[in-house]
């Protein structure tokens, strides 16, 4: 939710930001509305409840002879206060319906536009050729017996898959590998609930636009997790925190699951675009004043794993109309996919900045005692998605594939995963 202070003092900074987004700037002035009626209405609450908190001292210190007709006019005072405190809850409920559907405030310099309209940072690693016809990450993965698609759809349906032999291998050693990169670092790992309340995947803000894509427990009234974001988010939810030692960074691990309504293409084949896959997000509360510095750290760190396992990637600054509703600015990292002959998002890195924290009633006290909402990063640091560029760009003429060697470990020492004879 975007600061009410801002919304009444710079305005048109919100609404700029709604133009960059490609969204409607007529709501900042609906948001506006909705502020003014309901600060008039919790003022006319308010003085009346004063009022009536006057008038009750005086009926209690009346004659007994007076007090019959003062009982009566206090009564009528009473109807007046319940009416007025109805009337102030409709108009906050108004004001919050308004400002909840405004996106996060962007920072200054991200692009304007859509999804096409994004500005490459950098491109880093060599993009990889090969002298033999490079086959495609399913069909490796079939060859390797590390990817069962078919049996996949026959037990879920479509998009689910088994992980088989050095497949579950290599993406558990890639899990904590990326453990290993977070608790070097400072992250506390935590193995997050899938389900959450919908308090909690509102106030993270993905029940907007793509709420469509988020699976929902109608029985039982909560919400599959498309990423560990949403419950580490949640974790500190209602709470004052302690940042006077840093920012609290967490590391979370769990399984994900999105319904990816609406997508198509290439995306459909193998383990790119699937309903079920494991993650591992960082997450961090911080000050405000630190997010930017956090996002950078953030980002670094994702650079990190991709140039250790020797994969080839650029990172693009997101523009505005591509940002979820949370985030104020979005970096996205894709590596290289040798057999589509393109770069394709592998991971990305979120500053949320206050926007999730006062949905979410998450605060920490300044110096000078007042408590005040934190900002909330978040970023991937491994995810199931990975094993495309993976094995697409250390695949071998024979079908096998070279395991990357920070990985090694992770998988008892093996280097090359070997293809199956059936």
């Amino acid at each position: 939710m975007i600061d009410p202070v801002l919304l009444r003092e710079n305005p048109d900074l919100i609404r700029r930001s709604q133009e960059a987004r490609g969204d409607s700037p007529d709501l900042v002035d609906d948001a506006l509305n909705a502020d003014s009626e309901r600060r008039a209405a919790i003022t006319e609450f308010e003085s009346l409840r004063a009022e009536q908190n006057a008038f009750g001292k005086r009926v209690a210190s009346a004659p007994q002879e007076e007090k019959k007709e003062l009982v009566a006019q206090v009564q009528q005072l009473a109807a007046k206060v319940k009416q007025a405190q109805a009337q102030a809850s409709a108009a906050e409920e108004r004001f919050e319906t308004a400002v909840r559907s405004i996106g996060n405030v962007i920072i200054e310099g991200v692009p304007a536009g859509g999804e096409d309209d994004f500005v490459t940072l950098r491109e880093v690693g060599r993009i990889p050729s090969f002298d033999f016809e490079p086959l495609d990450h399913l069909e490796l993965g079939e060859r390797l017996d590390a990817i069962d698609m078919a049996r996949g759809a026959k037990v879920s349906g479509a998009r689910f898959y088994f992980l088989k032999g050095v497949g579950a291998r290599l993406e558990i050693g890639l899990m904590n590998y990326a453990l290993a990169v977070a608790l070097e670092n400072g992250f506390t790992p935590l193995i997050t609930p899938t389900l959450v309340k919908p308090e909690i995947m509102q106030g993270t803000g993905f029940l907007g636009a793509h709420a469509d894509e988020i699976y929902h427990l109608g029985t039982d009234d909560l919400y599959l997790t498309g990423t560990s974001e949403v419950a580490l988010a949640g974790y500190h939810s209602d709470e004052i925190l302690d940042l006077e030692p840093g920012p609290l960074r967490y590391a979370g691990w769990s399984t994900c699951f999105r319904r990816e309504a609406g997508s198509g293409g290439k995306d459909t084949r193998g383990i790119i675009r699937v309903h079920q896959f494991n993650k591992l997000e960082m997450f961090v509360y911080t000050r405000p004043e630190d997010a930017e510095t956090e996002h950078l750290r953030l980002l670094a760190l994702q650079e990190q794993m991709l140039q250790s396992l020797g994969l080839a990637y650029r990172v693009i600054d997101t523009a505005a109309g591509d940002l979820g509703s949370s985030a104020a600015r979005k970096y996205d990292v894709e590596a290289w996919v040798p057999t589509q002959g393109r770069y394709r998002e592998l991971t990305s890195t979120s500053n949320c900045t206050t926007f999730q924290a006062r949905r979410l009633q998450t605060r920490y006290r300044t110096e000078n005692g007042k408590t005040t909402p934190v900002a909330t990063l978040n970023g991937t640091l491994a995810t199931t998605r990975w094993l495309v560029a993976l094995l697409e760009t250390h695949q071998r003429a024979d079908g096998s594939v070279t395991v990357p060697e920070v990985l090694r470990p992770y998988l008892g020492g093996l280097e090359v995963l070997q293809p199956v004879v059936k």
